[in-house]
Formats: structure tokens, sequence, C-alpha cells
């Protein structure tokens, strides 16, 4: 395939976000796209599930995959998470390796970068530092050579996911792509279903509000999503948590928090969507979800 200049090829593939939980792997997402597609929040592990966000060019089209963080899980939730973003490694064209410039390297990091070396994947890497504008030229210049230690073969550049995205920065990953057709329509934002995201930005919503271990303890089903019109759309969702205490900690006094929660996921919602939203929520106790299989397979884990 070409595009309107005949001696230039058309590339494509996909491109998978690694990182550990809450180095801004969905904001930067966000942030190639110039679209609120993905949920976040300044809690780490946001992202539970792989997330696809599509950018057509005139030249390319990049299908970039936010991915969970890689971490140490404690739950069979976690487990699960770390399996999506191996997968994603697996089925990758090129991997975007992001790291927290503001911060040294953690064991998440290492575990991460550890992963990358003992499967050796045959598979092009660029390495983002992102959050470069919470640090000084001269910290960011230390920052590179500790992270440079984890993986030496590998350049990294540092990015802020809330200032943008050089496009220079894309066209270096569209070099680092082969040739390929387009795989969606070039309107086509994302594969995964609006129902999907407005779960992960209800459940990004609470996170955001809620304290201690409440938040990881929260899952989100959609039950109806129903598109009145093309401005309108209803939907019904419920919180699970895994303890009595922590559903009136999530509806609050007189339902304040569950309110606040709600009124947040809403603008998030309208703003993916582009329409107006009426969302209805209700908390629920499903104890023990994260290590349960049934209750997993039942949420879509």
């Amino acid at each position: 395939m070409t595009n309107s200049t005949e001696d230039t090829l058309f590339r494509s593939g996909f491109l998978a976000l690694i990182g550990r939980p809450n180095v801004g792997k969905s904001t930067l997402m966000n942030a190639i796209l110039q679209h609120n597609l993905a949920a976040v929040s300044a809690r780490p592990q946001t992202t539970r599930r792989t997330q696809a966000g599509i950018l057509t060019l005139p030249h390319a089209q990049l299908i970039f995959i936010d991915t969970p963080g890689i971490h140490e899980p404690v739950h069979k939730l976690g487990k699960l998470m770390n399996h999506a973003a191996r997968t994603s490694l697996e089925d990758a064209d090129l991997h975007l390796i992001v790291f927290d410039a503001s911060m040294d390297p953690t064991e998440e990091d290492r575990l991460m970068t550890d992963l990358l070396k003992e499967k050796s994947y045959p598979i092009p890497r660029a390495g983002l530092l992102n959050k470069a504008d919470l640090v000084s030229e001269i910290e960011m210049e230390q920052r590179k050579v500790i992270y440079k230690q984890l993986l030496p073969d590998t350049d990294l550049t540092p990015v802020s996911a809330v200032k943008g995205i050089d496009r220079t920065l894309i066209d270096q990953w569209i070099d680092l792509l082969l040739p390929g057709p387009m795989y969606y329509p070039e309107d086509q934002l994302t594969v995964d279903y609006e129902r999907d995201i407005a779960a992960e930005m209800i459940r990004s919503a609470a996170m955001e509000f809620l304290h201690h271990e409440v938040p990881h303890s929260i899952a989100v089903r959609i039950d109806q999503y129903k598109e009145r019109s093309e401005e309108l759309a209803y939907i019904k969702a419920t919180i699970f948590v895994e303890r009595e205490s922590q559903k009136g900690i999530v509806i609050g006094k007189q339902g304040m928090m569950l309110r606040k929660i709600g009124t947040a996921a809403r603008k998030e919602i309208e703003s993916m969507s582009g329409r107006k939203i009426y969302l209805e929520l209700r908390v629920k106790v499903l104890p023990g979800w994260r290590n349960d299989d049934r209750s997993l397979k039942q949420l879509g884990y």
C-alpha cells in the first residue's frame, strides 16, 4: 500500500506500552492520540486490561496497546494482569518501554526489564523517560544514566505526557516498523467497546476519590449501555467491592461519595464518547473476588 507519494511505503504495526504501574502509560497513549481514551489515575494499577488506541496518518497506522503495569502479584487478578502485559510483548511489532523520570528505578522497574532480557524478544525497542516536566535537566541526565543500566541497548528519550508528544518522535517509531497494511478504517480510534472503556473510567474515578486498600478492591460491571440517540446514552453499572465495610465507604454519607464518583466518571465518559451520558451506579459486595476464578471470569478478567 502506498500513500499520495508513490515512492513512500505505508507502514503499520502494534506498539506495546510496557512499564511498571503508575509510570503514565495511559496518559501517554491519550497524549499520542490527542483523545481521552484510556482511563487514568494518580494511583498505581489503574489499567487492568490491555486497551488499543489507533493513530492513522497518511503514511502509517500505529496501533498502541496500553498494558497493565508489570508488578509482583499478590492476587490472582495481579497474575492475570501480568499475563496480559506479557502477551502484548509477544504480539507487538515495537516495544515502547516507559520509565518514570521523576524517581530512581524501583524493584518493579527491574522486574519489568528482567522480563525483557529473559524473553530476549527479537523486537525493536524505544525507551521513554516520562514525567520530564517534573525534573531539571541535570536530574534528567542523572536518571538517563541510571535507567540505561537496566536496558543498555535501548535508547532513552525524555517525554512529558501532560505537555504532549512531539511528532518527530512518532516519526522515529514509524521508521522502526515494517511496511504493512492499514488494519483499521482511518477514522477508527480503538477496537475496544465503549461500554468496556466506560467501565474502566468509572473505576478510575473511584480510585481518585477513595483511599487505602478500597480502590484496588473495586471492580465495575456495565449492566446496561443504551444509545438513546446520537447525542445521549444511558449507562447502568455496578461497582463491586470485597467487604461490607468497603460498600459503605464507596457510597459515603447520604450517598455523597457515590455521587462524586458518578459525576467525575460521567464527565470522562462524555469526553470519550462525544455524547451526553445518563449514569446510574449501584454498589454490591462480592467477597474475595480478586482471588476467585469464577468471579474474575464473570467480571471479564
